[in-house]
């Protein structure tokens, strides 16, 4: 049997309870939506937003649980999961968490330092998917907008 790929992310798909309110919040919060150029029903409803080097998707929430035959229940306040967003400057922590706010989203924490040595805040989409704005002083960026995380000796 020929070894497993290697596991990547490549796309992050929210289920949503409203795909229009949705798609307009992403919007609104700067990222580029592609179509996909098909008439295949299954595509239908879903929509897709380059976001750095992930694809966010948006698909209504019943749909999906159903695609991965699960019960469609409401989240719990905390689900266990946050998505996140790291940014350059210290800044641009609020200044994302107020675009959020602005284009339907909650606040949930304001910008703050952190323990850690940076600056981190919280705010939730109109579906409440948690979204952590964080500038991480340890964490660079490289020529291509990527994130890198420093190698360090792990015992």
């Amino acid at each position: 049997m020929p070894p497993a790929p290697a596991l990547r992310l490549h796309l992050v798909t929210l289920g949503v309870a409203d795909l229009g309110r949705a798609v307009a919040f992403y919007t609104a919060m700067g990222l580029e939506r592609r179509d996909l150029d098909t008439q295949d029903p299954d595509t239908q409803g879903v929509a897709f937003f380059l976001a750095g080097h992930v694809v966010l998707s948006l698909y209504p929430r019943d749909r999906l649980a159903d695609d991965a035959t699960l019960a469609d229940t409401p989240p719990q306040p905390f689900c266990g999961q946050t998505l996140a967003c790291n940014v350059a400057r210290e800044e641009e922590v609020a200044l994302v968490i107020a675009r959020a706010v602005a284009a339907g989203g909650n606040g949930v924490k304001p910008a703050q330092k952190v323990f850690w040595g940076g600056t981190s805040g919280y705010f939730a989409d109109p579906d409440g998917h948690l979204w952590e704005v964080a500038h991480n002083p340890f964490f660079p960026f490289d020529a291509e907008g990527r994130l890198t995380v420093p190698e360090r000796a792990v015992s």
